[in-house]
């Protein structure tokens, strides 16, 4: 099979398309025939040699494709559609998923739109209810507002819990879109100090949640937009991960709670109970519309590089799709 590797570490024209061995079974395992995956930031971070916990030189955390070889799990048949999070190993013809990770694919949905659901969803409904715990009626402020976790976290906090979700972005365009999703304050950080707009329409109580992407930069202003009790999840450092002064005495004041997550390093059988979790959830939905994958481009697999540089140029909304058949 063909599949993507980083010849070293290194920028986007480190990764090469080539003839690599077919994936080794665990008993836990189906074989999936990939037809699509998607582009995340991890990827990039296995790319640079950075991630330090990437075992599979084959890029890609998600896929979807069609059940070739179930390898004994009897609730999977051959030719069924799935999608879900793979251990390494996406960006390639075949993939080994563990069989208590894959989802069936909605019907209606292309493995294109399939294939923009597991990561930034997965990463969404994590971060918002298992450790946000974001309740009915709550007021949230996502960060990043128009990348893949973003626009899944604004679908899913308007769905499933009526929030009043606040959101950053850098241009009107993004911001737009992130309306038509559901959003209710929208936030230039280019333009405008997003405290005072938080401050304004909270009457100065802060929101209850923040998903945080962007790290040390945003330190400060997330201090003064959080309430009182709130929850701070942090999930991404786009914008640094260091800060220089930190009051303990500020979030002791708030009773913040300040969690740190990353979702690819967790255990298979978290992500298989969260799998479960999210399914039970949202697939409602996924099935009548009300949630939908964001789908920004699709590049063949071959322009797996170019598909690398539009991401870091940080202009996309919504996931990049790698189509491989």
């Amino acid at each position: 099979m063909k599949a993507v590797i980083a010849k070293q570490p290194g920028g986007a024209e480190q990764l090469v398309y080539q003839e690599m061995a077919d994936p080794m079974l665990a008993p836990g395992d189906i074989l999936i025939e990939v037809h699509a995956t998607a582009v995340n930031r991890t990827d990039i971070l296995n790319r640079e040699g950075k991630s330090g916990y990437a075992k599979n030189p084959i890029i890609g955390v998600e896929t979807a494709g069609i059940v070739i070889d179930t390898n004994g799990h009897r609730h999977l048949k051959k030719g069924d559609r799935v999608m879900g999070l793979v251990n390494g190993g996406a960006y390639a013809e075949k993939a080994a998923m563990p069989a208590d990770r894959a989802m069936p694919i909605p019907s209606g949905l292309t493995f294109e739109q399939a294939a923009a659901i597991p990561e930034v969803f997965l990463t969404a409904f994590q971060t918002l209810y298992w450790i946000g715990r974001l309740q009915q009626n709550e007021k949230v402020l996502i960060h990043a507002a128009a990348s893949g976790v973003g626009t899944a976290a604004i679908q899913l906090a308007r769905t499933l819990s009526q929030a009043e979700i606040f959101v950053t972005a850098g241009s009107a365009r993004k911001l737009e879109f992130c309306q038509e999703l559901g959003a209710d304050t929208l936030m230039n950080y280019r333009e405008e100090d997003f405290t005072e707009t938080v401050g304004a329409a909270t009457n100065d109580q802060g929101v209850q949640l923040i998903l945080d992407f962007i790290g040390s930069s945003y330190w400060t202003q997330n201090l003064r937009s959080i309430a009182v009790d709130g929850r701070w999840v942090l999930i991404g450092v786009l914008g640094g991960s260091t800060v220089e002064k930190i009051s303990l005495m500020e979030l002791m004041a708030k009773r913040i709670q300040l969690t740190g997550t990353l979702l690819t390093p967790r255990s298979d059988n978290y992500k298989a109970r969260l799998t479960a979790d999210f399914m039970d959830q949202t697939y409602p939905y996924f099935k009548n519309g009300e949630l939908r994958p964001v789908i920004d481009s699709v590049f063949p697999m071959e322009d797996v590089a170019e598909a690398h540089r539009h991401m870091e140029a940080n202009k996309n909304i919504g996931k990049i799709i790698l189509q491989v058949k």
